[in-house]
């Protein structure tokens, strides 16, 4: 199976998962000062069931946890559904509730 790549394309607002060269998804964004909103999910019909989702869900909120400097706030239902089945992502998500770990 080919490598994912994950990369952030700022000038798109988006980030893009690309395999073999050819782009197979992507999750779009809007920034605000305090906010990271991603709005929309998409994966190729050609790239379904290879984890394509999850790549860009995880990379994305990985990059927001680095940074450091925004929460995530998910109105795009792959990405909310996501986090919600990987709950050590609620840190940076905007509007959970704090961990008993803090």
């Amino acid at each position: 199976m080919s490598e994912t790549i994950v990369t952030d394309n700022p000038t798109a607002r988006r980030y893009e998962a690309h395999v073999d060269g050819r782009l197979a998804g992507f999750a779009e964004y809007q920034l605000t000062d305090e906010l990271i909103v991603f709005t929309h999910t998409e994966v190729d019909p050609a790239f379904e069931g290879r984890g394509i989702g999850s790549a860009i869900a995880r990379h994305a909120l990985d990059h927001v946890t680095v940074d450091g400097t925004r929460k995530a706030l998910a109105v795009c239902p792959f990405i909310k559904g996501w986090i919600q089945r990987h709950p050590e992502y609620l840190a940076v998500t905007y509007g959970a509730a704090p961990s008993d770990a803090d």
